[in-house]
């Protein structure tokens, strides 16, 4: 995720980097950090922690901690009673496979809390990019039908009909494309 709350010297770097790009690029980034903070922002006190702990869980450190106690566990119980100790687990190790179970439940419950807050990002990102490319198509169309107005104009140009521009000048409806999509998962899914 883009680190945009930074106050250090890398945003300092960041914010040189952005003076050499156009304003609108600027703009852009600009608009990406902003989503990213509101996003944020609107998560609770248990889901900052939530996030936080995800990320230790599944960092190297973590799994390598991790196996590091269980064979800590097993040698010391097994070395246990050599050294004139009591067992605190004796094989199969019952007190050690209720840790690892506990341990596992903690980890997939905080990946799939965080997989679903990532999910709805990804939802909000899915329709951002649908919203552009329908909005970047309907211009693209505008901007062929202008230049063919403009070719059909200029004197000394060829003014025969170009099919293909022609084709290209109508904007795609969506609908018709979101049925057209639709309808090849259904025959797939019944194949």
């Amino acid at each position: 995720m883009l680190d945009c709350m930074s106050t250090s010297p890398d945003r300092d770097t960041k914010d040189q980097a952005q003076e050499n790009l156009p304003p609108s690029v600027s703009e852009n980034i600009d608009t990406i950090t902003e989503f990213y903070q509101r996003h944020e922002e609107h998560m609770s006190l248990p889901q900052r922690i939530i996030e936080k702990l995800s990320v230790i869980l599944g960092s190297p450190g973590y799994v390598a901690a991790s196996v590091v106690f269980m064979v800590g566990w097993i040698i010391a119980n097994l070395v246990a009673l050599e050294l004139g100790y009591e067992e605190v687990d004796e094989p199969p190790f019952f007190w050690l496979q209720g840790i690892i179970a506990v341990n596992a439940f903690i980890i997939s419950t905080t990946v799939l809390i965080r997989q679903n807050r990532m999910q709805k990002l990804a939802q909000h990102h899915a329709r951002l990019d649908l919203q552009v490319n329908l909005l970047t198509e309907e211009k693209t169309s505008k901007i062929i039908a202008m230049l063919e107005a403009l070719r059909r104009d200029i004197p000394g140009i060829d003014k025969s009909i170009d099919d293909e521009a022609r084709e290209m000048i109508q904007p795609t409806d969506a609908k018709v494309v979101l049925e057209a999509i639709e309808s090849e998962d259904n025959t797939q899914e019944k194949s």
